[in-house]
């Protein structure tokens, strides 16, 4: 029986295939139909991918890690109802790990040790550490064991017990990789990303920075597949003293680093190692010092992973961050960008983040922010198609934009500081630059006029943006996989929504706040026209994918791995099937 639709199904692809014209990098649009194109050809889809976290700046009550002791119980339910119970019949295949509700409370508690806080606990106390690791290996050899018994049983179960037992192992296998890949491997990789040699020689201001960081990197990793031949990463933090700062430089001073951190710190646009401090006197609040630190890297030809290893290795080893890095701040932003260039060279310049930085520029004057001399940071992904005419209408007097600087997305936060002149806030006037932008886009936008803000704006069909959303943070990337390593619960921007009648309209704009206290209530929202969204628990959605899903191991590309392991999914394909 088995036999004969295996062949039937053969013979239907073998008709297809003799119906199609098979061609290998040809561009999809000159093509007629039926056709199988292999690595098509698209010359106008350049795409490029961006990422940022942020972690909620009201403080929470600090209470006893506990999620780690949960988590053990958890495990011990689950190990003590394998599959050898259901071969002896003493639990049916419902039973099996001890149900669907006990992986699920596991699911849920993997989550929880992924906060920020609960992550500061387990990287400081090495006990409980040490007894995670002893979980995630009893776990390991748990699921191979279980594996090779439903291997040599797979005959004895029907297809719909089959199914329950083949889906609770690949959740199970699931929380252990969260476990150990998402929690536990960033541990050594915040260490290294500071420079230190320890766990002690990093204390717990400078852990949630470089935790950020890395996460923001690990993102980039992923997001390369849409873009790599440069890349950027920005942290912005605001710290409360301004005798923190002339404590920092006073040591900088004494470390022979002063002049390192002058040259860095002028005015100008953002290249690798830029460095922003923005005084009190600039924020809506007017409640901090902020200070904004930029890398960037480049290649022409571009290959998997280079930037994120240029990007550590500028990060590890900058001196003049981990000064800052060590000091309490109040709250922290990073946002991190992969480009592939559509529009301008490939150069340091034109790497996202861009600034506002004008050539001979005079003192601007915002009236909704006194004496405020605001930075205005920036990342696109897609093509801002009316730049040129923008450019023009601003550049009437003379040239504001520098000649390396090439790039469309300079003129988004020029745009933004035009409005900002004209008197209005900072959310009203990232809402009339981003309704002026012609073209599919999706733009992400920091500054420290209102830090601890970052504003989103989605018009098109070409683009997306995802807004995780965690117990004490937001991440929000291009592409889902962005994000699940830190939350898989999400809200998605819709690009195409808007007043339908106004095509300028269309689009929408979120505005995330740290000063919130999370959730829902921390994302205001609006269509590009100033309707405001209301967004609500049923718009949250929970990604189906994980970071086990989309690792890409040790070989140098996704397709490599691919074809390297369509031998084990085919027999796992095949589990369960008795062939006469």
């Amino acid at each position: 029986m088995f036999t004969a639709q295996m062949l039937n199904i053969i013979k239907s692809v073998n008709s297809i295939l003799k119906s199609c014209k098979i061609f290998v990098g040809r561009n999809p649009v000159y093509i007629y139909a039926p056709a199988i194109i292999f690595f098509p050809l698209m010359p106008f889809q350049l795409n490029c991918g961006f990422a940022g976290l942020m972690t909620f700046k009201i403080k929470q009550k600090l209470t006893e890690l506990t999620a780690d002791i949960d988590l053990g119980e958890l495990w011990e339910k689950i190990r003590s109802r394998g599959l050898k119970n259901v071969l002896d019949e003493k639990i049916t295949a419902e039973g099996y790990l001890n149900g669907l509700e006990t992986l699920k409370s596991m699911e849920n508690t993997v989550l929880e040790l992924k906060s920020e806080s609960a992550q500061e606990a387990l990287f400081f106390q090495t006990k409980k550490t040490k007894k995670l690791l002893g979980v995630i290996e009893g776990m390991k050899l748990f699921i191979t064991g279980e594996e090779k018994q439903l291997e040599a049983n797979a005959e004895k179960f029907i297809s719909a017990d089959l199914e329950i037992v083949n889906s609770r192992i690949i959740l199970l296998k699931d929380l252990q990789w969260s476990l150990e890949k998402d929690i536990l491997s960033n541990f050594g990789k915040i260490i290294e990303l500071s420079g230190a040699d320890e766990t002690g020689a990093v204390n717990p201001a400078s852990f949630k920075k470089y935790r950020k960081i890395n996460f923001l990197l690990n993102s980039l990793d992923r997001l390369e597949v849409r873009g790599r031949d440069s890349a950027g990463l920005q942290i912005v933090f605001a710290m409360e003293k301004e005798e923190t700062l002339e404590n920092i430089i006073a040591a900088l001073k004494e470390e022979k680093l002063y002049k390192d951190y002058l040259k860095r710190s002028r005015e100008g646009d953002l290249v690798n190692g830029s460095i922003w401090i923005a005084p009190k006197a600039s924020s809506a609040t007017d409640e901090a010092i902020n200070v904004t630190f930029t890398y960037k890297t480049f290649s022409i030809v571009g290959e998997l992973g280079r930037n994120v290893r240029d990007l550590r290795q500028a990060i590890k080893k900058d001196r003049i961050l981990q000064h800052f890095a060590r000091m309490e701040t109040l709250c922290e932003t990073t946002l991190s960008h992969t480009r592939w260039a559509s529009v301008g060279s490939i150069t340091e310049e034109n790497c996202h983040p861009i600034n506002n930085y004008r050539r001979s520029q005079p003192e601007m004057d915002f009236p909704f922010y006194p004496k405020a001399k605001a930075q205005i940071n920036v990342v696109l992904n897609g093509d801002i198609d009316n730049y040129s005419a923008l450019r023009a209408q601003l550049e009437t007097e003379r040239e504001l934009i520098a000649a390396e600087i090439t790039t469309d997305t300079k003129i988004i936060p020029l745009q933004i500081e035009k409005y900002l002149v004209a008197g209005n806030n900072l959310a009203e006037a990232f809402r009339l630059a981003v309704k002026d932008f012609e073209g599919s886009h999706a733009i992400a936008m920091t500054s420290d006029l209102e830090p601890g803000k970052v504003f989103l704006a989605l018009k098109g069909s070409g683009q997306s943006i995802y807004i995780g959303i965690g117990s004490d943070q937001y991440m929000f990337s291009s592409e889902l996989y962005g994000l699940v390593e830190v939350m898989p619960n999400f809200v998605k921007m819709n690009g195409e929504t808007g007043n339908r009648r106004e095509s300028a309209a269309t689009g929408q704009i979120f505005i995330l706040d740290q000063s919130s206290p999370g959730g829902l209530t921390g994302i205001a929202a609006c269509y590009y026209d100033g309707k405001a969204i209301s967004i609500k628990k049923s718009d949250i959605h929970k990604a189906e994918i994980t970071t086990r899903d989309i690792d890409r191991g040790d070989y140098s590309h996704f397709f490599l791995k691919e074809i390297s392991e369509s031998a084990v999914s085919i027999k796992r394909t095949l589990q369960g099937f008795v062939f006469y």
